[in-house]
């Protein structure tokens, strides 16, 4: 998506969610560096949603991979390049 992103992640036991934060800062530091860009690449905070056990992991994933379609930025999902989840 060109102006938000969306991450469908698994917390184990080796991560944490402030650890996941910190590839977004990485993530930040390498998209500037290459753009050349100087300033904020990301907003400040995030908004979360913790799934329960009753929630289809795959169907959050397809509401996910479909944004792009949604958006009408592709006519089908294979089209955009970075459509993939593991949970299908």
């Amino acid at each position: 998506m060109p102006d938000h992103l969306h991450w469908l992640v698994e917390i184990g036991n080796d991560s944490t969610l402030s650890k996941i934060m910190m590839y977004k800062g990485r993530a930040a530091h390498r998209i500037n560096n290459e753009i050349k860009h100087h300033g904020r690449i990301w907003n400040k905070g995030f908004h979360d949603h913790a799934l329960r056990k009753e929630d289809d992991v795959r169907n959050i994933a397809r509401y996910i991979v479909a944004n792009p379609l949604r958006a009408g930025l592709v006519q089908h999902i294979g089209e955009y390049p970075l459509w993939d989840a593991v949970w299908f």
